[in-house]
């Protein structure tokens, strides 16, 4: 089993910035993908991002796209993201995800299903 534990979440005004981590503990992988997803109260969890082990090759969602940047470190099994010009649009719980391995195709990395453990998540409230 990997435990995830998300970090740094908390409530600031728009155009602010704010840094998620995230702590992979228990098994360990020689290759794997970890990402961030969000929720917002009444809507489907969100892509947000996501990073492979192996490459480091980085994807992410359309919205956040040149203002949040995902990043990792294999020696310390964490994944970081660092959030700029948060917008009230950005309120959510978000959720660190973990799986093995890696994949192809680069729409796999935004599928929820595909990621096999999850963190409790952490709130991001960013008022207008």
């Amino acid at each position: 089993q990997v435990q995830l534990e998300e970090s740094g979440g908390g409530l600031l005004q728009a155009g602010g910035s704010l840094r998620l981590s995230c702590s992979a503990s228990g098994r360990t992988f020689s290759s794997y993908v970890m990402g961030w997803f969000r929720q917002a109260p009444g809507k489907e969890r969100e892509f947000v991002a996501a990073i492979r082990s192996s490459g480091g090759n980085t994807y992410y969602g359309d919205s956040v796209k040149g203002r949040f940047t995902i990043s990792g470190d294999n020696a310390k099994n964490t994944v970081s993201l660092q959030m700029n010009s948060l917008k009230p649009d950005d309120t959510a719980v978000y959720y660190c995800a973990a799986a093995p391995g890696y994949w192809v195709f680069s729409a796999s990395y935004s599928q929820p299903r595909n990621y096999d453990y999850w963190g409790q998540g952490t709130q991001v409230t960013v008022s207008s």
